[in-house]
């Protein structure tokens, strides 16, 4: 990762959002991380490894699916306030807690949708990402039809991510996608390790047919 991890932690806008995660999360259950080292660690910083695949320092169009409580979406926007942000979030008290989030922080530029990922069309952005939402067939179908031609689904994935590629080939070719490259790497606190993370890098060829996504209980019934 380029960014200093001291530029993290010395960031007054992490630590307001530390705050209001931890003074909500009762409220919210937005986290079982509470430990200040761990939530930086394991949310924060591992946020902003999404970075080390795809340069965010330009006006890119971002959309974080299953946000929760604003992973990856919220630390990108603090690290690299130029990107347009559209967070797609189904549960409305989550939503209602990253709405605070951003007055808090006065982070502009952000679109917070109230829906599953399946019912927002007409979006074409230049990367989708998702963090901790489901295995990665059913996270395809709805992720890959939200990318424009030639961007990219970013899954946020742990050290087994290879099990999911395995049964992952048909839904990448009927979603006309290919895995561009895939990113290891280690969260650690000095000699604190924080466990084995991976990024895997999608392309969108071409245009999805109009039958994808399906709605949810077919994709989770019948994956691709």
């Amino acid at each position: 990762m380029d960014i200093r991890i001291e530029d993290i932690l010395e960031n007054k806008l992490f630590e307001d959002y530390y705050q209001l995660l931890i003074e909500e999360n009762n409220k919210y259950n937005l986290t079982s991380i509470v430990l200040k080292d761990e939530v930086y660690f394991k949310h924060f910083i591992d946020s902003i490894h999404l970075s080390d695949v795809y340069d965010l320092n330009s006006e890119v169009s971002l959309c974080d699916v299953g946000s929760g409580a604003g992973f990856p979406s919220i630390p990108l926007k603090i690290m690299f306030p130029s990107i347009k942000l559209t967070i797609i979030e189904p549960t409305l008290k989550k939503c209602n807690f990253l709405k605070m989030v951003l007055s808090e922080l006065n982070l502009k530029d952000v679109q917070i949708i109230n829906d599953r990922s399946e019912n927002v069309k007409g979006k074409n952005f230049d990367v989708v990402c998702a963090r901790a939402v489901s295995n990665l067939p059913v996270l395809l179908e709805l992720c890959i039809p939200l990318v424009k031609v030639n961007g990219y689904f970013i899954a946020m994935k742990g050290a087994n991510y290879q099990e999911e590629l395995n049964i992952s080939n048909n839904a990448l070719k009927k979603l006309n996608a290919r895995v561009e490259e895939i990113k290891e790497y280690v969260l650690k606190n000095g000699n604190e390790e924080y466990g084995h993370h991976s990024l895997i890098k999608i392309i969108k060829n071409k245009e999805c047919l109009d039958i994808y996504p399906r709605p949810y209980a077919q994709i989770k019934k019948k994956p691709l």
